[in-house]
């Protein structure tokens, strides 16, 4: 048996915030002291202690694969620069995203998410890791090759997420084609006429795939048990198409009406962390700090940059009308409740010992150390 106490440290209980300790034993949380009753142990002179994050959605590991044009990284230790980076953002469990369904103007092609998820696959068995990973598949709906590259995917056992995604111009995300226009021309440098062709290509290739491609994915998750999330709903026709699929999640709902229908059917609403540390999202679209103060916020992820989803969560967090315990269910409870992942997400007894020490300085957290399963990895 092997028992570690972490003591004197400023706990974000589920409900509460208390200074007391927490007894670590086996990897697990044994005991949950409120009141600190001088235990001996590592002194974490009045630092926070909060759960390890947990990430739904995070588009980062491609940047390490690919961080150049034609440039392909090795993937075990692409992975490890994802993780560290990861791990030192106090998150102890991703859910990594790839692409399924490639759009004709990406340099990446479907063997090399097969490689990043055999990478993942490796290093998680091998030790490498810091942090647990596992897969989130963000499916293209228009695009033609999405249905061969998820059935691919479908019955690897780290895939725990699946979202119904649709760049299509005019819609969406991009229900602002001058949004679509500033996003892509600023992207790859596309002169105006190579944009106009794009538009129009999409458009009619969403026509005729988009629908029958969004049911069958639908289904073929379903049948597996993958949870199922919508993306980028705007209007409340997606939130109920999204029902009829059997979408649990709501990523990125473009529109406040959107947000609102889709927290009223029940569904976990999704917002990125960036737009919570920027104050605005950058396509234009809803503010997430809207939907927190309406009540209709439920989740966090980092999305393009992992530090934001810690520091997100303190700026909420200190603000007294929203308060810790509610800003930590929305990076560790609630998205490991989406997940399926009831072990972990709360500093609770009996739950994993995934554990981040914070100390803050100004309005930006800075991670001391995080634990995953009792075990110091950062």
């Amino acid at each position: 048996m092997t028992e570690t106490v972490l003591r004197n440290a400023r706990l974000v209980l589920p409900d509460t915030v208390v200074t007391g300790d927490v007894v670590i034993r086996d990897g697990d949380i044994a005991a949950v002291d409120e009141h600190g009753h001088g235990h001996a142990g590592l002194d974490l002179e009045g630092d926070w202690l909060i759960p390890g994050l947990v990430e739904l959605h995070t588009d980062h590991l491609e940047g390490h694969y690919a961080p150049r044009p034609r440039v392909r990284w090795n993937p075990v230790a692409a992975v490890q620069a994802h993780d560290a980076q990861i791990a030192t953002s106090g998150i102890t469990t991703v859910l990594d995203a790839l692409r399924v369904g490639l759009d004709d103007d990406t340099k990446l092609e479907p063997g090399d998410m097969q490689t990043l998820a055999g990478a993942i696959e490796d290093s998680q068995n091998h030790g490498r890791l810091r942090a647990e990973h596992f897969i989130h598949l963000r499916c293209e709906v228009s695009a033609p090759d999405v249905l061969d590259s998820f059935a691919a995917f479908a019955d690897n056992p780290r895939v725990r997420v699946a979202s119904l995604m649709d760049h299509t111009p005019g819609q969406r995300q991009f229900t602002s084609l001058d949004a679509f226009r500033v996003y892509y021309q600023g992207k790859g440098g596309m002169s105006d006429e190579a944009l106009e062709e794009l538009i129009v290509k999409r458009r009619e290739r969403a026509d005729k795939v988009s629908a029958a491609h969004r049911e069958a994915i639908a289904e073929m998750a379903q049948t597996r048990g993958i949870v199922l999330a919508s993306h980028d709903d705007a209007t409340e026709a997606h939130v109920a198409e999204a029902l009829g699929h059997g979408v649990t999640l709501a990523e990125f709902p473009t529109t406040h009406a959107a947000a609102a229908a889709s927290h009223g059917a029940g569904l976990k609403v999704l917002m990125g962390a960036p737009n919570i540390v920027r104050g605005k999202s950058h396509s234009g679209n809803i503010a997430a700090r809207d939907l927190v103060d309406a009540g209709l916020l439920d989740v966090l992820s980092s999305d393009y940059f992992p530090f934001s989803l810690i520091h997100a969560a303190f700026l909420i967090g200190l603000d007294e009308t929203v308060g810790m315990p509610r800003a930590m269910a929305m990076v560790a409870a609630n998205p490991a409740a989406v997940a399926g992942l009831d072990d972990r997400g709360a500093i609770s007894e009996g739950k994993r010992a995934d554990l981040v020490q914070v100390h803050m300085h100004g309005d930006v957290p800075v991670v001391r150390a995080v634990y995953r399963q009792g075990r110091r990895v950062v």
